[in-house]
């Protein structure tokens, strides 16, 4: 897939705004990454980030090549963003832990993205750098190369689909009419018409609940159990679910 392409012109960097500001590629991130997240933000468009910017609308095109470069551009920010603060744990395992809560907390912050990152690949600085480090962490477990990269792309590609899910943005009414269907709908079918379903009735309301947590650590559980191990890689006690 192609990655965040920007079109390199000093010219451009030096070139001011109509309020004086000179405009640079980190500002347009900032001040679309600013419309999206805010209402109506779903509808961003050149038009509106120029008179945003106070510049022509056209200016964008000179530091992305278009609008999908530009959101691929926010996408690799957040990734940035998100892992800023990341350590690796003495535990591989932790650290594939907390890699996969910090990307879901960054996906429901900013849900408008969270669809475009988890289908697209940005190619960026940031997104390069978690790559590198989660198959690092996958090497660490002592699986080999392809191996590695195998169970990266499985586990990175399970993380962001079920974060995306979280992330989605759903209203009040649709939000009640979701827990409604599980917690009353479903838990009242009968037993001639579903007989499995009645059967498990009274736990059907978890339904509702992210399925985040179980998943991931379904899918760790099953890394833990296939990983061959090196000296001084697995620690006595499990890795810490908290």
């Amino acid at each position: 897939m192609p990655g965040v392409e920007r079109v390199r012109s000093v010219g451009a960097r030096r070139r001011k705004t109509r309020t004086g500001v000179v405009l640079t590629a980190d500002m347009i991130v900032d001040t679309a990454l600013r419309l999206i997240d805010a209402p109506g933000g779903d509808k961003l468009s050149v038009r509106r980030l120029g008179a945003e910017l106070g510049a022509d609308p056209t200016a964008v095109y000179r530091y992305f090549r278009d609008m999908d470069a530009l959101l691929l551009a926010l996408a690799d920010r957040l990734i940035g963003d998100a892992f800023a603060e990341f350590v690796p744990r003495e535990h591989w395992a932790d650290s594939l832990r907390d890699l996969a809560a910090s990307l879901r907390r960054s996906m429901r912050l900013h849900p408008r993205l969270a669809h475009l990152r988890a289908i697209r690949v940005t190619a960026g600085p940031h997104e390069m750098r978690v790559v590198d480090t989660g198959i690092g962490i996958m090497l660490s477990a002592g699986f080999a190369p392809a191996d590695a990269v195998r169970h990266y792309r499985d586990f990175v590609d399970t993380v962001l689909a079920v974060a995306a899910v979280d992330a989605a943005e759903l209203t009040e009414e649709q939000e009640a009419a979701e827990q409604e269907a599980w917690s009353r709908v479903y838990t009242s079918l009968p037993a001639d018409g579903y007989p499995n379903v009645h059967l498990v009735r009274e736990h059907l309301p978890s339904m509702y609940n992210s399925a985040f947590p179980g998943t991931i650590d379904k899918l760790i559980d099953a890394l833990i159990q296939a990983a061959p191990g090196l000296t001084g890689n697995r620690t006595s006690s499990p890795p810490d679910r908290t």
